[in-house]
This record gives C-alpha cells, sequence and structure tokens, in this order.
C-alpha cells in the first residue's frame, strides 16, 4: 500500500471513529492488513485504541497485537478482559509472546502465568532467564521436527497434522531420540522427491547453528552470511531447543543500527520511540555524553592557553583555527564512519587493522594535499595572506587531516580489542580528539616555520 492510500485509509477509519460508525468500521477493518491496521493505532488515543482493538476478529486481534508498540499493548491489557487476552496470547507465536512478555509489568506477566497450563509455564519461566541479548531470548519453539527413519510421505503427513500452529515449515529439524540436531530437511525437498525415500536419505547433515547464550549480533552475521531463512539453535548438549526466523533478526538488525546511530551521536542508546519519550528522558540521555565531551575540551583549551604568545604575535593564525579544526573533526568523522559500519557488517575485522591503516594512509595523503592546495591558493588570492602564514596554515592542515584519518579508522579496531562498542569512536568522540592533536601541530609548525 502505497503511502497516499495509506493516510485515505487512515482518515477513513478515523472519521468513522469519530461518528461512532462501529458497524461499517467492523467491516471495513476485515479487509485491512494487520501490520496498516496497527499503524492507524498511532493516531488513536487510548480510548479508541481499545474501541478499535475489539472490533477486530479473534485471528486480526492476534496479528495487530505482535505489531504494537509496547505503550500501545500495555493501553490494551488494561482495559480487555482476561478472557479476551489469554484468546489474544494463544493466538501469538510463542518468540511473540515471550517479547511481550518482557514488556509487561510483573502485575500482568502473573495474571498470563496463572491461566497458562504448567508446562507452558515452565517453558516460559525458562525463556524469561535467558539474557536480553542472547540467541535464547530471540528463538521460537515453533518448529517441526522429524525423524530420520521416517519416509518423505510420513514425514509430509506429519506436516500436515502439526504445522498448522508453526512459525514456519519451510526448513524442517531431523533429531535423534535424544533431540540432538542431525541434519535439516526443506519442504521443497519432500514435496519433490519420491516419497518412498527416508528422511536419512535426503537430510542435509552440514548446517549452521547457534547455541542458547551467543549473542543476537553475532547471530545477525550468520544470517547475512549464510543468507538463512532460520538458524536451529542448540544448548550445550548439541539438543535442538529452538529456532531464529528471519523476521526476528530483521528485528535485530533494526535496534542495532538503531543503537549504534545513537552512540555515534554521543548519546545513551534507548528502544523508546521519540515521539514516545518525554523531554527528560531525551535530555537525560544526552546530558552525560556531552558533559564528558565538554570536560575532555579542556584539553582544547588548555593548549590554546599554553601558545597565547604565539597568537598575539601574529592576530591571523586565530582566524584559521575553526577551519582547521572543522576539516579536521570532518576528515576524522568520515573515516571513522566508513571503518565502524564495516565492522557491523563483517567487512573488516580486528586482524585487518594494518590493511585499514595503511588505507587510510593512502587516502589521507591524498585528501591532504589536494585541500592544501587549494587553501594555500585559498589564502594568497582572497585572504592576502603573507607566503609564510600560508604555507604555515597549509602544511598544518596536510598533517591534521592525515593525522585525523588514520586516527579515525583505527580507534574503533582498537575499541573492539578492547571489548568496547565501536560506535562510541564516532563523531563527537573523534572531534574532540582530532581537535585537540589539530591544535598542537598547528601552534607547533607555527612556531617553526614563523620562528614565533
Amino acid at each position: 500500500m502505497n503511502e497516499r492510500m495509506n493516510e485515505e485509509m487512515n482518515e477513513r477509519i478515523l472519521t468513522l471513529v469519530e461518528e461512532k460508525k462501529f458497524g461499517v468500521l467492523k467491516e471495513e477493518l476485515i479487509e485491512i492488513m494487520a501490520v496498516d491496521i496497527a499503524e492507524i493505532f498511532d493516531d488513536l488515543d487510548k480510548k479508541q485504541s481499545v474501541i478499535v482493538f475489539r472490533l477486530l476478529t479473534k485471528d486480526q486481534a492476534a496479528d495487530v497485537f505482535s505489531y504494537l508498540s509496547s505503550e500501545q499493548r500495555r493501553a490494551i491489557v488494561e482495559a480487555i478482559h482476561e478472557t479476551q487476552l489469554n484468546e489474544i496470547l494463544e493466538e501469538l507465536f510463542f518468540d511473540d509472546k515471550i517479547d511481550f512478555l518482557e514488556e509487561m509489568p510483573a502485575n500482568v506477566v502473573k495474571r498470563i502465568l496463572k491461566s497458562s497450563t504448567e508446562e507452558e509455564r515452565k517453558l516460559i519461566n525458562q525463556f524469561l532467564k535467558y539474557p536480553e541479548d542472547s540467541a535464547g531470548s530471540l528463538m521460537t519453539i515453533e518448529y517441526i521436527d522429524l525423524r530420520k527413519e521416517m519416509s518423505v510421505k510420513e514425514a509430509l503427513a506429519y506436516i500436515k497434522a502439526n504445522g498448522v500452529d508453526k512459525e514456519t515449515i519451510y526448513i524442517c529439524y531431523v533429531l535423534d531420540e535424544k533431540r540432538k540436531l542431525e541434519g535439516l530437511v526443506s519442504l521443497r525437498k519432500l514435496v519433490l522427491l519420491d516419497e518412498k525415500l527416508l528422511i536419512s536419505d535426503i537430510m542435509t547433515e552440514e548446517f549452521i547453528a547457534t547455541h542458547t547464550l551467543d549473542d543476537q549480533e553475532e547471530i545477525a552475521a550468520l544470517f547475512k552470511k549464510y543468507d538463512l531463512l532460520t538458524l536451529p539453535v542448540v544448548d550445550r548438549e548439541e539438543r535442538l531447543v529452538g529456532i531464529i526466523t528471519i523476521d526476528d533478526i530483521m528485528d535485530v538488525v533494526d535496534r542495532e543500527n538503531t543503537e549504534d546511530f545513537q552512540k555515534m551521536a554521543a548519546m545513551e542508546p534507548s528502544e523508546e520511540e521519540y515521539l514516545e519519550s518525554n523531554a527528560f528522558a531525551l535530555a537525560r540521555r544526552r546530558i552525560p555524553w556531552l558533559m564528558l565531551l565538554m570536560v575532555s575540551a579542556t584539553f582544547t583549551e588548555g593548549i590554546i592557553g599554553r601558545f597565547e604568545n604565539v597568537l598575539q604575535a601574529v592576530a591571523i593564525l586565530a582566524a584559521s583555527i575553526p577551519m582547521l579544526m572543522d576539516t579536521a573533526g570532518n576528515a576524522g568523522s568520515q573515516s571513522s564512519t566508513l571503518i565502524i559500519r564495516g565492522m557491523a557488517l563483517g567487512e573488516i575485522e580486528l586482524k585487518d587493522y594494518i590493511k585499514v591503516f595503511w588505507s587510510e594512509f593512502k587516502v589521507s595523503i591524498i585528501v591532504g594535499v589536494a585541500l592544501g592546495f587549494i587553501n594555500f591558493i585559498r589564502m594568497m588570492i582572497f585572504v592576502r595572506a603573507g607566503l609564510g602564514f600560508a604555507i604555515t596554515v597549509s602544511v598544518t592542515l596536510v598533517v591534521t587531516i592525515m593525522m585525523a584519518k588514520m586516527v579515525g579508522g583505527t580507534l574503533p579496531i582498537l575499541a573492539k580489542k578492547l571489548k568496547l562498542d565501536p560506535a562510541i569512536m564516532a563523531g563527537p568522540m573523534i572531534t574532540t580528539i582530532v581537535d585537540a592533536l589539530a591544535l598542537i601541530v598547528y601552534f607547533n609548525i607555527a612556531s617553526t616555520l614563523l620562528g614565533l
């Protein structure tokens, strides 16, 4: 659905809600996809959201519920009857149910656990104990498992009988009697091959698996590298405990990218949506980094104070400080952004630090000389500075660009080596470091070439 049609649909739904034409609204909601209905809730107040949600069919309600934000889910849970809540949760896939429970307050979780079976309560509690960013917290138990002694015909019959409530049936998992993963078989093979063949004859014994405590970023990298649709999750004894699907990994990638952008902008990461955050929450996440950067900028003040006599001797030196610092900061940010993104995509590893340094060194020479030459011409023609002064600023520009690009390219790798997130070595941090180095270089070159 294109943006214009989406806006028209939203306006139509809002009009029906305001006019209280709930019969017409219910009929129209049946024809709308769940993800589009969920977007409509962004324009509804709390009371309207509950009304629209109650007009949805049982299947629709579960699908729409899985797309809503935490705040919207909480508002609906507080308003609907426990019976309807249980009906919705029964329709959710197990991993979506776990995600929902992780977001809800303790009293809601208790309500749901109270109405769950003993087996389901045990599973839910097990999943809730996995670390937040681990494979265990991300996986689902909604998969098809087969035995290698089955024939293709028996396997297809088993899938038809048990696959209705599974999140995916495109890849089936072959387990032994101890539930150890022995291989994979695709639905495509089962449908196309002779039904008399055994699963052991057609299953793939070479496969990629992950463990319950593996980090989500590493799992996302596996999906990208091997073009996976699903990934089996095993425990320490190599027993299959769940699978991770591509739709869940897309959510992880989105969250990780958002987190990296926030860190690169010198902010404390948060999963809360911008428009749902109040001013105090937004400020609280920004103040610590800004304070750190502000304090670190005192080094720059100290450097300027130390070379105050140089500035007093030639006042025009001060006019070039902003240009030098900005150019150096921008050059460093360019390099750090490329390296951080390359590391996030798995294109650059720790062992590549020499290659990165050499590449940035070559780039820095080309960029530095080009900008230094242009700056020299600019200062001689437009600023009408003396030859010595134009050379001083231009040479400083070349050196600071070279230095900034190599610092910007290698610091993210160093951060990774120290078990830190490379994203912290982006924009503001690199700029602060490079600014101080640029001033030191500038004043020392000026003192040497101008004899100050």
